[in-house]
Formats: C-alpha cells, sequence, structure tokens
C-alpha cells in the first residue's frame, strides 16, 4: 500500500464507523463524536484523494468535510447555548 491508500482507508473507515453505530441505533446524527468521526474521515479521504489528483472525490470528500464541520459548529453552538441558559 503507498501513502494515500493509508491515509484513504482511515479516512473512509471512520466515516463508515460513523454510518454503521449511526443505523445500529449506537450514534445519533447529533452525537458529537458521529460528527468528529465523518468531519476527520472526510478531511482524509479528501487529502488522499488530492493525493492522487483524482477531481471527483476531492469534490465529494470536501463537500464531506464542509457540511461535518458546519454540523460540528451548530453543534458545540447549541451545546454553548444551553450551558449559558443553566448558568442564568
Amino acid at each position: 500500500m503507498v501513502l494515500s491508500d493509508i491515509i484513504g482507508s482511515i479516512g473512509v473507515a471512520m466515516m463508515l464507523a460513523a454510518f454503521i453505530l449511526n443505523i445500529a441505533d449506537k450514534l445519533d446524527n447529533n452525537d458529537l463524536f458521529y460528527i468528529v468521526l465523518n468531519l476527520f474521515g472526510g478531511i482524509l479521504a479528501c487529502i488522499a484523494s488530492c493525493m492522487i489528483s483524482y477531481e471527483p472525490f476531492i469534490i465529494l470528500e470536501s463537500t464531506w468535510s464542509i457540511a461535518s464541520a458546519w454540523a460540528l459548529y451548530t453543534n458545540l453552538k447549541e451545546k454553548h447555548g444551553e450551558r449559558r441558559k443553566n448558568t442564568n
């Protein structure tokens, strides 16, 4: 295996783990761990796609990563808002 295969395999494994745990009702799609698995899995898969210059997957994985980053942002924003509400 070359480095791009290793990086891509780790990224895809992370995204598949998130998916399997979600459909097995072990993780909710708003769970922080689910979001982080998707974010870092997407980033790694995007890096691997860049390393092999495969544009369709660069687009797919960068979009996946951006969507996951947005989900992380909104998740943390909601949790931060809840903490503020509980302290008042």
